[in-house]
């Protein structure tokens, strides 16, 4: 399988074009087919700036937040710069940058060509996001759902319709369901394969909510390997802040029953295309050979000591940056989000559009 996976890759690269616009590279789709739009769920690995309009201490809004994004502005994500659903939006040709849903400065036109519903510190488990008061996946939902009413009333239901099936829908959650929600509050209610099997359910249903609404090109993100976080590593890795293998093993045992349900729902959904994306070995990989992609220091984040500090906590940052793979104690940089966003697509744009590596 993985030597199928690296040739496919490696084919697919040699096909893999990019053009210059005003949005940056764009990718060459097949003919007659299109993506209209980029729509985005989950937790802070996608949130682009929701939790600047809730009552929440997890925000990003400030402050050496965002020190490299367009005009050196904190928007309200997790890192210096840009992340995933922007560069997503921006290498597909479709705009720039992913807005938040509940932004009130948000167009017609941003509705059209997509939004973001991420509330970071959210998860499958709806516990998790009460403990932080965020938006959890059933309120995403709900926001998607009056995101429909809107996009109807812009353009008909006819045209709407046919977005929300040409459209890429991706969600990426789960990290705090472990690392938070399960280490303080579910271990004394479940072990870990009963927690991880509620999990896939929760993931499952959210993915079936979603084919619902209309969405037909659904992305699944994988959990990252949150035991080398640079704050995981110093609460949980010793002296040598080592990573945590006790949660890596956990990501890997809920990766991989997330995966199996993804292959059993697209045999009961046979027009959708709904896409495991493996966002946990490419990560990985980086954190354990930083040099081969371009970074320095893969253990300790840019912000503050790099040992633990987020959100409110992150007062200052390091002075080169680019030599991180994070930006703080649980996120990645622009630079490594860049990294991320270009490998997905390139190892999984096709079977979005015909659920396969080539069409």
């Amino acid at each position: 399988m993985k030597m199928h996976v690296f040739m496919c890759l490696k084919l697919f690269t040699l096909y893999f074009l990019f053009n210059t616009s005003s949005t940056g590279a764009v990718i060459n789709l097949p003919e007659n087919t299109s993506i209209p739009a980029v729509i985005f769920f989950g937790d802070s690995i996608a949130d682009t700036g929701n939790n600047n309009y809730i009552p929440t201490l997890a925000k990003a809004n400030f402050p050496p937040y965002g020190e490299n994004f367009i005009g050196g502005n904190p928007t309200g994500r997790f890192s210096n710069g840009k992340i995933v659903p922007d560069f997503i939006a921006e290498e597909l040709g479709i705009k720039p940058l992913s807005p938040p849903f509940l932004d009130p400065s948000l167009r017609d036109q941003d509705l059209l060509t997509g939004v973001n519903f991420a509330s970071a510190g959210s998860g499958y488990d709806p516990l998790t996001s009460d403990l932080l008061w965020v938006l959890s996946l059933s309120d995403q939902l709900e926001m998607f759902k009056d995101c429909i009413v809107r996009l109807n009333k812009i353009v008909g239901d006819e045209r709407s319709s046919a977005i929300l099936k040409e459209s890429i829908v991706a969600v990426s959650s789960g990290s705090n369901d472990i690392w938070n929600t399960y280490s303080n509050v579910r271990q004394f209610q479940y072990d870990v394969p009963s927690y991880t099997d509620l999990l896939v359910r929760y993931a499952s249903t959210f993915v079936q909510d979603l084919y619902g609404l209309g969405a037909r090109r659904i992305g699944v993100f994988s959990m990252l390997p949150i035991g080398c976080m640079p704050s995981q590593r110093t609460q949980k890795g010793g002296l040598g802040r080592k990573c945590v293998d006790e949660y890596n093993r956990i990501v890997q045992l809920f990766n991989d029953k997330l995966s199996a349900e993804i292959t059993f729902l697209n045999t009961q959904f046979r027009d959708a295309r709904i896409v495991y994306v493996d966002f946990y070995n490419l990560p990985l990989d980086i954190i354990r050979h930083p040099h081969k992609y371009g970074f320095k220091i893969s253990n300790k984040g840019c912000c503050g000591t790099g040992t633990f500090e987020a959100s409110i906590f992150c007062r200052y940052a390091c002075s080169n940056v680019d030599d991180y793979v994070f930006w703080d104690g649980f996120h990645p940089t622009e630079k490594t989000y860049r990294i991320l966003a270009r490998r997905i697509l390139e190892e999984y744009i096709y079977y979005f559009i015909c659920g396969k590596a080539f069409c």
